[in-house]
């Protein structure tokens, strides 16, 4: 099996914050990997913008550092830094004045496609795009791509795409969500929509429940001061959660298309019911093991914000109505792992009765660490002396199934950036698309405000709090263990 690299046509792409630290960790890497594989020409431009004085020697010197750190220490794997680091220029300038507009306009070319990543804070989104316009930078084609978080609630989002909306169209705007360019997500997508073996089974006959889960094993350490006025709910639930449960429970779409797709994520997000409190559990890591605890993390004693949460959703449509589907996220968890597993109802009848026990049918997709899908079914033990069954996995570990050349996949930044020099909107949310998730998202949040709830405790390296579990318990069902 042998990829194909579809080359991209020449670009300038202008990175705003492009001394930040997501600017450093993942946007330029993932341009250097993409110049690497051949996707991204020479004749492409890549503009680091910020407030820090450098020039366009410094500015490669910062890259260079970044790339090596990124790559484990050295590029000799790939080569090609020092060429692709001719690529780079560097203008300071000021996000809310005047300062460095014009020279940025001077390095802009005519002809090519003109990009434009927001890789800094929400609060300079609307500034920069009037910018953009004031100064006539952005044609009809150009694109500008937003960072979450995309709005602090409903109100905050609908203002921040009424501000984008006054300066570009709604196609040419992409809310990236570094989720949806993982590969397992997309391969969610071809196995639901590729594969006519699940389909008659994708809905809440035969279908148990779902439990979709993104765990992280470290802290919030270093994003204390964000995280103490965001929360798991707004940071993860609002959106990365959201995003995977739409794509779980989507009807297919007339087309692999952007709207066709984000219709029918709309759909589902739409459909969600309200979640009433006693399906909610919010959650606070605790200092333990010689762990600091959320509240050292954040430099705040009194903080009430959660560091983890779980909920039972339901999605009240002819296909899901009356299944649950539960979600959780948190810090400092026993390890990180994301996944989605579906779990299908008991055969209807068992024909070898009681000593045979209790098996399921299960398809998990994971995210991280590991990529892959599994489905586990049931046969025969082996050996002779009755009908033993036992639970075994059919496994598509990709690092396995397709090689590790084939299975060194691109970073979601890499697929994500290259779908906006494409013009391709498919895995980028639409603004009506965020607002109808605040909208199902603000009354959890003002109903935990309202009552006053303090967030349970938790040890660090476990499950979660023990109301989670409860969570599950109480419907004779239970959370999946996490682990790597």
């Amino acid at each position: 099996m042998v990829s194909r690299v579809i080359p991209v046509e020449p670009f300038d792409l202008v990175v705003f914050g492009g001394t930040g630290d997501l600017a450093r960790r993942k946007i330029l890497p993932a341009l250097y990997r993409r110049y690497c594989a051949g996707q991204m020409g020479g004749d492409s431009r890549v503009i680091g913008a910020a407030r820090a004085e450098m020039d366009a020697a410094g500015y490669r010197d910062f890259v260079r550092k970044a790339v090596l750190e990124s790559e484990g220490g050295t590029a000799a794997g790939r080569g090609g830094l020092e060429d692709f680091l001719k690529l780079l220029s560097y203008v300071t300038l000021d996000g809310r004045g005047t300062r460095g507009w014009p020279e940025l306009a001077a390095n802009l070319r005519a002809g090519v496609v003109r990009a434009f990543y927001f890789s800094v804070g929400p609060g300079l989104f609307g500034d920069l795009a009037q910018r953009l316009h004031r100064y006539d930078l952005g044609d009809d084609e150009a694109r500008i791509v937003v960072e979450k978080p995309f709005g602090h609630d409903l109100r905050s989002a609908r203002e921040l795409n009424r501000v984008l909306a006054e300066n570009f169209d709604e196609r040419q705007i992409y809310r990236i969500d570094h989720y949806l360019g993982k590969e397992t997500v997309q391969n969610l997508m071809a196995v639901r929509f590729g594969n006519t073996m699940f389909e008659p089974l994708w809905n809440g006959h035969y279908v148990d429940h779902i439990q979709i889960t993104v765990a992280e094993a470290g802290g919030v350490d270093g994003r204390g001061e964000y995280y103490d006025r965001a929360g798991a709910m707004r940071d993860m639930m609002q959106n990365h959660m959201m995003q995977l449960l739409c794509l779980i429970a989507m009807e297919p779409p007339a087309k692999f298309e952007p709207d066709s797709v984000r219709d029918e994520k709309l759909k589902v997000i739409r459909a969600l019911d309200p979640v009433p409190a006693e399906n909610v559990v919010r959650g606070q890591y605790a200092a333990g093991g010689g762990v600091p605890g959320f509240r050292d993390h954040v430099d705040n004693p009194e903080s009430t914000t959660e560091s983890f949460v779980a909920l039972k959703a339901h999605v009240s449509n002819w296909r899901w109505a009356g299944m649950p589907i539960y979600l959780r996220t948190g810090k400092r968890l026993r390890a990180r792992a994301s996944e989605i597993a579906v779990i299908f109802k008991d055969a209807p009848h068992s024909i070898f009765g009681a000593e045979a026990g209790r098996h399921r049918n299960i398809l998990t997709i994971r995210l991280q660490p590991n990529e892959g899908i599994e489905l586990e079914v049931t046969i025969k033990e082996p050996g002779p002396g009755g009908m033993r069954l036992i639970d075994v996995p059919l496994d598509m570990t990709f690092a396995e199934a397709l090689g590790p050349e084939e299975a060194d996949f691109p970073d979601a930044y890499e697929r994500l950036i290259m779908d906006v020099i494409r013009g391709n909107q498919t895995l980028f949310m639409r603004g009506d698309e965020v607002e109808a998730a605040w909208a199902w998202t603000d009354p959890i949040i003002a109903g935990w405000q309202e009552r006053g709830e303090a967030p349970h405790a938790y040890v660090p390296g476990g499950p979660g709090p023990e109301e989670a579990l409860m969570l599950m318990h109480r419907d004779g069902r239970r959370w999946r263990e996490i682990k790597a």
